[in-house]
């Protein structure tokens, strides 16, 4: 609902004047209802970030997080990142948050009965789940989830169909070969029984 204190200093210092009508300024009270955001990942940073210490994941230079699991394109997986993000936004907004994307891209295999057991993407939303409910009981107003995605897609940061992130699977490899049949992974029937129970069955 109004410019930061530190904006005077930093337009007068740029050379930047901006030119109001009578009334422009009442018209910063009308801010957003909520602040949505992603979250996939937290990362680190260092004074050192050179070739020998950083992260090749997605398009942000970071740290490996020597602490925490990563995926199997490098992004760390840490759920209570997410807790600590959730408190950290709503203390500088004061907005309730929507979490719109998370999830986890992985290189998902059929087995020999032609299942995909993603234990792994199971695990990630869980414990991401269970943070969200942390920060619930925090205090943070969160007014909805939408996990990242319901089905297999071409992922945007690297250009990959291999990078899955689904619950149904889609028969297309990274050179657009395939026949499109899709075929609900072990995720999708869990994730069907977190939506019925609004998050209360993770097991």
């Amino acid at each position: 609902g109004r410019y930061p204190a530190y904006s005077a200093r930093v337009f007068r210092e740029k050379g930047v004047v901006i030119v109001k009508d009578p009334g422009d300024d009442a018209l910063l009270t009308n801010t957003v209802d909520f602040v949505s955001f992603s979250y996939y990942a937290s990362r680190c940073a260092s004074a050192d970030m050179n070739a020998n210490n950083t992260s090749a994941a997605n398009i942000v230079k970071s740290l490996r997080n020597p602490h925490i699991d990563v995926s199997e394109w490098g992004w760390g997986i840490d759920p209570l990142g997410l807790r600590i993000t959730m408190n950290m936004m709503y203390d500088r907004y004061q907005k309730p948050l929507f979490l719109v994307e998370n999830g986890l891209g992985a290189k998902d295999e059929m087995d020999a009965n032609g299942e995909i057991n993603d234990d792994y993407r199971i695990s990630y939303l869980r414990e991401h789940i269970r943070a969200m409910g942390d920060a619930i009981e925090d205090g943070i107003p969160l007014m909805g989830y939408t996990s990242w995605g319901c089905i297999d897609l071409v992922a945007a940061s690297t250009g990959e169909m291999s990078k899955r992130y689904g619950f149904i699977y889609v028969d297309r490899d990274d050179a657009g070969n395939g026949t499109l049949e899709r075929k609900r992974k072990k995720s999708f029937w869990w994730y069907k029984k977190v939506i019925a129970s609004n998050g209360a069955d993770l097991d």
